[in-house]
């Protein structure tokens, strides 16, 4: 017996194990691609303005990014803007997942270290949220899109 390896719950359920993961994966690949595309909307858009958020345009998270030292501020505003928007969409719909989640992952990272300044605790803008997020994406990198993902319907390989 492999000590690593926890007993199961239900010893019943380890045969179709891999058929519900497929399908978890597919519920956090969706979850993850449009909490990022909402993020998008909030931050660059003005979407969703009562969320306790200023009223965002891509100038202005342009102009926030730059008070903070990431310069020149409209292209990581952009940058950021195409990545949540596009990237989540595509991450949502399992379309190019690894090399889109790879970039929303470096994303979300970088953006962790820079609030790492500001502590855990998203209460507080800390890093917490922004290294959930990346680690997630993450997953799809090393997993890609499962077996419910556009790129195995058009057997797209990365």
């Amino acid at each position: 017996m492999d000590i690593l390896a926890s007993p199961s719950l239900l010893p019943s359920l380890e045969t179709s194990f891999p058929a519900v993961f497929g399908i978890w994966a597919l519920i956090l690949r969706i979850w993850v691609g449009s909490v990022l595309v909402l993020y998008a909307l909030r931050a660059s858009f003005g979407f969703f303005p009562n969320t306790g958020m200023p009223v965002q345009t891509v100038a202005g998270t342009a102009a926030y990014m730059e008070k903070f030292g990431w310069k020149p501020g409209l292209f990581w505003a952009w940058l950021s803007t195409v990545n949540n928007l596009v990237g989540g969409a595509l991450l949502a719909l399992g379309l190019f997942t690894r090399p889109v989640a790879l970039t929303c992952a470096l994303l979300l990272f970088l953006s962790a270290v820079h609030h790492i300044k500001d502590g855990f605790f998203s209460n507080q803008n800390g890093f917490e949220h922004y290294a959930l997020w990346g680690f997630c994406a993450l997953f799809f990198v090393f997993y890609g899109g499962g077996p419910y993902a556009l790129d195995a319907l058009l057997a797209l390989t990365f």
